[in-house]
């Protein structure tokens, strides 16, 4: 069996890292601020984004591999190849789903990062077996070491991403995502062989690199439009007037709006500030029952709702704690004098409130011991 020889045209090998740049930066950048909008509209921007984050993915692939050069002639299996665009869509989805349904806990982000780095890899293979007149084989070594690079890669671009949903993160992730992406396929195709093949199993009709190329820069206009148009977005001021009160809906903190009219808190003693209607407004301390980190901000519940607060958690804590506020998680501030009960699970616990938009609150394992304490139990 005689391997072919093959190359790479450098100009494309650029332009599918920069397809892979856009991806992410659109696709990231679609998913900021999710905790503030309905369950409808959250679910709307994540079917975007992994329309988004899997078609960029499926565009480098195949801008990649227009750059693929051999000495012979080969097709594409068209519906082999479309296949392959649907599962880097569904597994980024279900990804997404993860991160934005459930709490962000160093778990989540491993899962959620090691799926889209299967997934990456499942579409290039998917994407390698609807080649035609052209058979690749692999290696052992090549496939561990594409599977490893593409989770250890993505897990640190959605860690970067979301670990902090500040602008300076989604970039270093669209960024770390972008070289994945490349990075992954070109390892993936390190440790492949060609040999011809004149044998064809067809699954759908063939379709030669001139139908491909333009399928491939259709997908890239629509990326760049899309890039561009959260481009504008991303640049614009940020503002942080909300609306007035908001309910927690669950998963990662989803927001409702409760109540329209005005919200009569008086200040007094100490205070934390808060926006309503444009307005920095102030929060006497005993009415304020939790605060939790929303990226650079946070949000404070009280009895009339969910307030925005413009301070970090960070400087939230420095503030308010430890009295009478207590940490309870590394997203979390409660007042132990709203807790109704306190719920002890295997190693970590839960407080519970009776309050508009807050239920429950998380206790960690390296925080159970002090909250017992304080809470007497």
């Amino acid at each position: 069996m005689q391997f072919l020889d093959y190359s790479h045209n450098p100009a494309l090998i650029g332009a599918s890292l920069l397809v892979a740049l856009m991806a992410g930066f659109t696709g990231l950048s679609l998913t900021q601020g999710l905790a503030q909008r309905s369950t409808l509209q959250k679910k709307l921007s994540i079917a975007l984004a992994a329309i988004s984050l899997g078609g960029g993915i499926w565009s480098m692939h195949f801008v990649a591999m227009l750059g693929l050069q051999l000495p012979i002639l080969f097709y594409y299996d068209a519906a082999v190849t479309l296949s392959s665009a649907l599962v880097a869509i569904l597994v980024v989805g279900v990804a997404l789903l993860l991160l934005h349904f459930r709490e962000r806990t160093p778990l989540v982000l491993v899962s959620a990062g090691s799926i889209v780095g299967l997934g990456i890899i499942a579409m290039h293979y998917i994407g390698m077996a609807g080649l035609e007149m052209c058979r690749a084989l692999y290696t052992p070594l090549g496939i561990t070491l594409a599977v490893l690079a593409s989770c250890l890669l993505n897990i640190a671009a959605f860690w970067i991403a979301y670990g902090q949903r500040s602008h300076r993160n989604i970039l270093l992730g669209t960024v770390c995502f972008g070289v994945a992406v490349v990075a992954v396929h070109f390892i993936a195709i390190a440790g492949t062989g060609f040999v011809a093949d004149s044998s064809v199993n067809e699954v759908g009709p063939s379709i030669g690199k001139e139908i491909m190329a333009m399928g491939v820069v259709i997908s890239s206009f629509v990326l760049c439009g899309a890039f561009l148009l959260t481009g504008v977005t991303f640049l614009e001021p940020s503002q942080q007037v909300v609306p007035a009160v908001f309910a927690e809906t669950g998963g990662e903190g989803a927001i409702a709006e409760v109540e329209s009219g005005p919200i009569e808190i008086e200040p007094r003693g100490k205070q934390i500030p808060y926006e309503l209607k444009g307005q920095t407004l102030f929060a006497d301390l005993d009415s304020v029952a939790a605060i939790r980190a929303e990226g650079h901000y946070t949000h404070i519940y009280t009895a009339h709702g969910v307030f925005f607060c413009a301070w970090s958690i960070t400087e939230a804590e420095k503030r308010v704690a430890p009295n009478p506020f207590l940490k309870t998680h590394r997203s979390y501030l409660i007042n132990p004098a709203h807790v109704i009960s306190f719920e002890r699970l295997k190693d970590n616990g839960i407080c519970h409130f009776d309050l508009p938009g807050l239920a429950k609150v998380p206790v960690s394992r390296s925080r159970l011991k002090q909250v017992r304490a304080t809470l007497g139990v």
